[in-house]
């Protein structure tokens, strides 16, 4: 094990004093000191083990041995701004390319999934000359100015709604207007971005873009009903505007089935600009735009070079072309869809047998389950979340909760997650369901 430069308690003090009060700890009653991390589990200054179901970051596992090996020996080699010439970056973009549709073939790296996000709208605006933006509620797409006014999950807490940001409904089939007893709630839901696309016009203005997490996360873990999509996009290319899907948090093999979350929405589906950060660099710092070539050449056009130091160097590929061969050689899409499939079944079953559980939802390692008072009326249970999330830490499984209400337990672990771990997850929340129920 690792050693620590000062006890758990001065590490602490010191965080407390050097860093902002804004940028808040995991479980901050009691705080887990890391030091140590392998696969999906997670070690703490005194050797205790936890499992790890948060870190949708590490995307492969926390210091997969073929990824830092790979960056120790590019490291060793070169480093270097991204303005001279080097193979990694295209060797990159053409692998990045052979997983998406044809018309998604121009690539710009950057350093997180908040400069994509923001390169993102900057190109959604050159290219239609249009400002304003169309998102969902709840939505959360980054840190940077840009980003916070197009991010109700943000911008509700801080200074309002900008003239030119319009929130369309989150298609919540479970909490939502149109529900899961609605014949058809993605033309329901779809039809509500069309009669906010006609409010934007009447007043005059016109709409660059309909930005949207491929499944909304901060919103709950939300599966977008089938056919969604595609509605929306003809709708706000009708109205001169670009479908934008960030794909920051489910991109790279999480949903499983498809390598994209988009991709769920069926073959006929194509956004025009995809945005993806960070599982890409499993840790490192890496992200990326990628679009068609009729946007790139209008941002061309515009006569201002664009360029970024480090995004693409010549380290943070070589990481990114490691995790591709291990999500290729190690079937993490397919262990995806089967562990997450079987964790699904697991939570149904719960939700059987406990009150509290109102709904589980999700599709491979993106999986999420609702705890409510009332299962009828569907009230959030928010300090009922929070304490078992608090329980399954002292169980040393490490959780989070999101949502509206921060009702909805959600699960985005490394995707190297086993049956083993599914099951031990399920019986630890299973007893301690059963505890808060006599209680």
């Amino acid at each position: 094990m690792a050693s620590e430069l000062y006890h758990k308690e001065k590490t602490l003090v010191m965080r407390s004093r050097l860093i902002g009060q804004s940028c808040r700890l995991f479980f901050p009653h009691d705080p887990i000191k890391i030091l140590k991390a392998r696969g999906q589990y997670l070690y703490d200054e005194n050797g205790m083990e936890y499992l790890d179901c948060i870190s949708n970051v590490q995307h492969v596992g926390h210091c997969h041995p073929v990824v830092t090996q790979a960056a120790t020996s590019q490291m060793e080699l070169l480093n270097t701004n991204t303005r001279f010439l080097h193979d990694n970056i295209v060797t990159y973009a053409a692998r990045l390319s052979a997983t998406l549709p044809d018309k998604i073939c121009v690539f710009y790296f950057v350093n997180s999934g908040s400069e994509a996000n923001d390169l993102a709208l900057r190109l959604a605006r050159q290219y239609t000359q249009n400002e304003d933006v169309i998102v969902l509620e709840h939505a959360y797409h980054g840190h940077l100015t840009s980003l916070i006014d197009i991010s109700p999950y943000k911008f509700q807490k801080l200074g309002g709604q900008k003239e030119w940001v319009h929130v369309a409904p989150l298609p919540d089939t479970y909490r939502g207007m149109y529900r899961e007893n609605h014949p058809n709630p993605a033309q329901a839901y779809a039809d509500s971005v069309k009669s906010l696309v006609d409010q934007v016009q009447g007043k005059g203005r016109k709409i660059a873009a309909f930005f949207a997490e491929s499944l909304p996360s901060v919103g709950g873990q939300i599966i977008l009903p089938h056919g969604y999509c595609t509605k929306v996009a003809e709708y706000v290319r009708a109205a001169g505007g670009v479908y934008v899907a960030d794909e920051v948090q489910t991109g790279f093999g999480r949903v499983g089935s498809h390598f994209w979350a988009f991709q769920l929405q069926g073959k006929d589906f194509c956004p025009d600009i995809v945005t993806m950060g960070k599982p890409m660099g499993n840790g490192h710092p890496l992200a990326c735009v990628a679009t068609t070539e009729d946007i790139a050449r209008s941002f061309t056009d515009n006569g201002v070079e664009y360029f970024n130091t480090f995004g693409g160097n010549p380290v943070s590929c070589a990481v990114g072309l490691a995790v591709l061969d291990v999500i290729e050689k190690e079937d993490l899409s397919g262990n995806a869809t089967r562990v997450g499939g079987y964790l699904k079944e697991c939570l149904k079953k719960l939700q059987e047998k406990h009150a509290m559980i109102g709904e589980v939802r999700g599709i491979g390692l993106f999986l999420g389950f609702e705890m409510v008072k009332d299962k009828s009326e569907r009230t959030p249970a928010t300090l009922e979340a929070a304490h078992l999330v608090k329980k399954l830490k002292d169980e040393r499984i490490c959780i989070s909760t999101d949502g509206p209400w921060e009702s909805v337990i959600k699960f985005k672990p490394p995707m190297c997650f086993s049956m083993e771990d599914a099951d031990r997850v399920a019986k630890t929340i299973d007893k301690i369901l059963s505890e808060m129920s006599t209680e």
